[in-house]
């Protein structure tokens, strides 16, 4: 099972489409996401072996310019929880308490929900990507109270010295009409 991932993301369009091509013939990964953002970014997400992904972004970053990456990493063990989380695909009987984590990049949103899952024993509900939140990136997860402080503190800790952390929210306990409007 290909457990890395890599993304880079990217200031503009075209520099985007020219770090995807350099990074799929770079190294033998496979590509899950390439597609533009708000404000006009572009995102390049990979898999592959732990090798293979950090060739390819480092191929993506070379290629385009390092003055046009926003952000980027490679994350070698994934937690199973992201994916559904990214598609919004995951299914959330209930919300006990409600944390948040707001980041002014998609990499570091992706980074602090991996971190805040591994932390602690939470619910991810959603990453959503920058898609009509002007560039910014948003992690939802539900638990416990303890446990999504916990979460929420691991997460935001993983981003703040990057700067990309814009705020955290706990909520202990969301009003069931909250709930509805957003999941």
């Amino acid at each position: 099972m290909k457990r890395a991932i890599g993304l880079l993301e990217l200031k503009n369009i075209t520099r985007g489409l020219l770090a995807a091509d350099a990074m799929l013939k770079a190294a033998n990964v496979e590509i899950l996401m390439a597609q533009a953002m708000c404000p006009g970014k572009y995102v390049v997400m990979i898999a592959g072996d732990v090798g293979a992904v950090q060739s390819a972004v480092r191929s993506g970053t070379a290629v385009s310019g390092a003055e046009n990456v926003v952000d980027e990493f490679i994350l070698p063990n994934l937690h199973d929880s992201i994916f559904p989380a990214l598609s919004g695909c995951t299914e959330v009987k209930e919300v006990r308490s409600l944390g948040v984590i707001e980041s002014y990049s998609v990499a570091s949103a992706i980074i602090a929900a991996d971190t805040a899952v591994k932390a602690s024993n939470v619910e991810l509900i959603e990453v959503r990507l920058a898609r009509g939140m002007g560039g910014k990136a948003m992690v939802t997860l539900t638990g416990d109270v303890g446990a999504v402080t916990a979460a929420i503190k691991a997460g935001s800790n993983a981003i703040h010295d990057s700067g990309f952390l814009v705020d955290q929210l706990v909520l202990p306990a969301p009003h069931s009409a909250l709930h509805k409007v957003l999941f």
